[in-house]
């Protein structure tokens, strides 16, 4: 009898440590997983931006500063070795120019009519939905791990070993204004 209130005292600690801790690790995981999502879905836009602006080019010889910014974006995007927070500055400013030339292709009716230009376009604003859903999954995934990170008693497990709070994605300040449409063609 002793001897069980002894096990039950030394043992019950250890296994909710490794079930905290566990229930951390799988909470990590899930975050990881679903900024995996966002790459996947950004990769898709970056796939599709070189047929985009080659369309766009056979309309637009007066906006190539555009379709210049926008080729340089992408090619910093696929190029590797940027961090978490590199790559969401870098795909706020893509968002950005896409944006501005979205703008800009209202002065062209013929490019508007274009059909592969116009698939193209379906397409880019498909990809935008699940980039911007994917984002959803990924700041529900990163609250869920914030709180255990947060919360008692998880947070102590958490400090113990490390575990570190995640950053949301946010929409930019420029998002979140007014868009001057005489500004972007100035």
């Amino acid at each position: 009898m002793v001897l069980t209130i002894i096990l039950i005292v030394i043992l019950l600690p250890i296994l909710i440590f490794i079930g905290i801790y566990n229930g951390l690790i799988n909470s990590r995981n899930r975050v990881e997983e679903a900024f995996s999502g966002i790459d996947v879905q950004l990769k898709k836009r970056y796939d599709l931006i070189p047929n985009l602006v080659s369309t766009v080019k056979q309309y637009m010889k007066h906006e190539e500063k555009i379709l210049t910014e926008i080729t340089s974006l992408r090619s910093r995007a696929v190029s590797g070795d940027l961090t978490t927070e590199e790559k969401v500055q870098l795909n706020n400013e893509l968002t950005d120019r896409l944006n501005a030339l979205n703008v800009v292709v209202e002065n062209y009716p013929e490019l508007k009519a274009d059909q592969s230009f116009d698939n193209l376009q379906r397409a880019l604003n498909e990809i935008e939905s699940q980039i911007s859903a994917s984002r959803r999954t990924y700041n529900a995934y990163v609250r869920e791990f914030n709180n255990k990170v947060e919360q008692f008693p998880s947070n102590i497990v958490a400090n113990m070993k490390g575990f570190q709070k995640y950053e949301f994605f946010k929409a930019q300040e420029e998002e979140k204004k007014n868009i001057a449409v005489g500004d972007l063609f100035s």
